[in-house]
């Protein structure tokens, strides 16, 4: 069953920027944390973002950090992640996840819900 849907997926030059976004399906909180992960096929899960209900606490990976945003509308129920400067090295599987406490985590084993994944592929 599908928890969350992320969208906006596509090619990208290097250097380009590309933003993706994520909605929950019907039943699925959105009312804490959420947060971005990315994996590349055969390699572990990797940290991206997250950020508080309020925006007020955000926390990046290190290897994103001064050139992702993550942000989210609540009214909507709409979470973004805004990707500029990217790399080849971004090329990844992009999930969106929601966490069930209002403390922003980098571990996923914190977050109870995901989506299937956006595909973002940034070429040279």
């Amino acid at each position: 069953q599908v928890q969350l849907l992320e969208s906006g997926g596509g090619l990208v030059q290097a250097g380009g920027s590309l933003t993706i976004s994520c909605r929950p399906s019907s039943g699925t909180p959105t009312r804490y944390a959420m947060g971005w992960f990315r994996q590349v096929p055969g390699q572990e899960i990797e940290f991206v973002a997250a950020l508080s209900r309020n925006s007020a606490i955000i926390k990046y990976g290190d290897s994103v950090k001064g050139r992702f945003a993550i942000s989210r509308d609540n009214a909507k129920k709409i979470v973004y992640l805004q990707m500029d400067s990217l790399e080849p090295e971004d090329t990844a599987v992009y999930f969106c996840a929601a966490e069930s406490t209002v403390v922003p985590t980098t571990a996923r084993s914190q977050y109870t819900y995901w989506g299937q994944g956006t595909q973002v592929t940034v070429t040279v």
